[in-house]
């Protein structure tokens, strides 16, 4: 086969042009061709969950846990309504009961004032000392549920026990001193249903 050596001669003869200053030389060898992406860096390039608008799994459970202490809050404002329900029925009912002996106490005292009433047109004498038996009774009754009765007379002036509703001069008598109970007063410190209505010795 006949060769070309003129071609050659070519080639050798033309001068080969150097590179400019700081241009990149290209490698020696083969040039690697682009082939398919790793599975690495198509994971990067891929969607995840959230971007396809789903919740996340932190959202998730912060939901729940906020529907569970909102359950929680109702169950127990429902628990505390009951209690208070039946705290007040439970009130009502042992204020029910305590009306009911405070006036089964009162019976015999209204029997007895029935039964002085009674014999009234026979002889008023004995209808004085019924009255005045069914008085102490009643006092006896106040006593016995806690209400004692304080009629005294010659003890000191006390505020707490007593009401002022009239001064006296009484020269037999020190300052300060009641001289009369004009009605009797029931009851002491914060069970007082009365004080005692009195009059005291005028202070000089």
């Amino acid at each position: 086969m006949p060769s070309h050596p003129q071609e050659s001669d070519r080639a050798a003869s033309d001068p080969v042009e150097p590179a400019p200053v700081g241009a990149a030389h290209p490698p020696h060898g083969d040039l690697p061709q682009p082939g398919p992406p790793t599975r690495q860096e198509a994971g990067h390039d891929e969607p995840g969950p959230d971007a396809a608008g789903g919740p996340a799994p932190a959202e998730d459970e912060y939901t729940a846990e906020l529907q569970e202490l909102e359950d929680r809050w109702r169950r127990a404002l429902a628990d505390l309504d009951n209690l208070r329900k039946r705290h007040a029925r439970e009130l009502e009912r042992e204020r029910t009961a305590e009306r009911s002996r405070t006036a089964a106490a009162f019976l015999p005292v209204l029997d007895n004032l029935e039964l002085a009433l009674t014999h009234a047109g026979v002889d008023p004498g004995p209808i004085v000392e019924g009255v005045r038996a069914v008085r102490d009774q009643a006092v006896n009754v106040l006593e016995l549920l806690g209400y004692p009765r304080h009629a005294e007379t010659g003890v000191a002036f006390d505020p707490a026990r007593h009401e002022v509703v009239g001064v006296v001069q009484d020269p037999d008598a020190a300052p300060g001193t009641v001289i009369e109970v004009l009605r009797p007063g029931y009851g002491d410190g914060e069970r007082q249903l009365r004080p005692a209505a009195v009059t005291v010795a005028k202070r000089e």
